[in-house]
């Protein structure tokens, strides 16, 4: 493995037994003007760890939006709910864990946590989709299913 390999690997966070961990700290850009993240920028955090599980599970944006599973493939999320249990603040390291809870047709349905070490801080469960490029539905590819469901019991 390259050098940029191991780097592009370490960026893009780890899977794990149960989906994915990636690891973030929160910069300047994240806060408003108390040092407290923004409540916008947990989406970000979220839109990060789900994007970081596609790549390492073999699944590029960019290969979808290069038609090279036969059309040109789009995620979409249909359905976002968030829970705020505690801030994270300004140079706070935190923890982005995602799961796979379910995959049916063309939905997967996901759990995220945001930690600060041991402490939760936000939760989110999610609702994506495959749409076309015409905004049709479509299957999800039996190898991303296996790719995407927990390993471990």
């Amino acid at each position: 493995m390259s050098t940029s390999d191991k780097l592009s690997v370490g960026l893009a966070g780890e899977l794990t037994e149960f989906g994915h961990r990636l690891v973030a700290r929160v910069y300047y850009a994240d806060t408003d003007f108390s040092g407290v993240v923004y409540h916008a920028r947990y989406l970000e955090f979220f839109e990060r760890g789900r994007s970081d599980f596609l790549r390492l599970a073999g699944v590029h944006h960019t290969e979808l939006a290069d038609g090279v599973h036969g059309e040109k493939l789009v995620w979409v999320v249909r359905r976002m709910e968030i829970d705020f249990k505690a801030p994270a603040k300004i140079d706070d390291v935190l923890t982005v864990e995602t799961r796979t809870e379910s995959v049916s047709g063309a939905r997967i349905n996901m759990a995220q946590v945001l930690k600060r070490g041991d402490d939760v801080l936000v939760e989110a469960k999610v609702e994506a989709a495959i749409i076309s490029e015409s905004g049709r539905p479509r299957r999800f590819p039996k190898e991303w299913i296996a790719a995407f469901m927990p390993r471990g019991g």
